[in-house]
């Protein structure tokens, strides 16, 4: 990462997601000294995820920056998101299992993402047991509670779908 170069990307990370206009600007001068910067591309993947919810354009942007830097650090957790928020549960299952893989990658948050897809599937049960799975790599008080504000979201599904079961069987 050259200077100049860090100067734009740290410029339009500092702009985002506050003020899009000045933050775009700053990350096209960034990805014109280096148009295979992962981190600029996974940033650019954000806003498109993110911001625009142009699922399609993001993966490409994600894609680009796994294909430059295959061990960076911040790309698989944005890049899962996107995933997930686009339905695409194969494809983040598999980017979870190879990211676990990855020195130095915050293994809470993939694990609460492993949640999440197995919430999204139907599976609550699963769900919780992933959560127990980050609680063990929270280091944080606040990731620390957001796993346990989750465990309490996912089991209070849990025991409104047995409910529903409940009434069903009884009628």
């Amino acid at each position: 990462m050259t200077l100049t170069k860090s100067k734009y990307y740290f410029e339009a990370l500092d702009n985002y997601p506050y003020y899009l206009p000045d933050c775009l600007e700053a990350l096209n001068y960034a990805l014109s000294y280096d148009p295979e910067d992962a981190d600029s591309l996974c940033l650019m993947g954000r806003i498109y995820s993110e911001m625009l919810n142009d699922y399609e354009k993001a993966k490409m942007y994600f894609d680009e920056a796994m294909q430059c830097d295959i061990t960076n650090v911040n790309t698989p957790q944005y890049y899962i998101k996107c995933l997930l928020d686009n339905e695409d549960f194969h494809e983040a299952d598999k980017l979870i299992a190879y990211s676990l893989k990855i020195k130095g990658i915050d293994r809470a948050t993939l694990w609460l993402y492993r949640s999440l897809l197995s919430e999204k599937r139907g599976s609550f049960a699963n769900a919780v047991k992933f959560l127990d799975e980050a609680e063990k790599y929270c280091f944080t008080e606040c990731s620390l509670n957001l796993v346990k504000d989750r465990r309490k979201f996912v089991k209070s599904k849990i025991s409104k779908k047995n409910k529903i079961k409940k009434k069903k069987e009884t009628k």
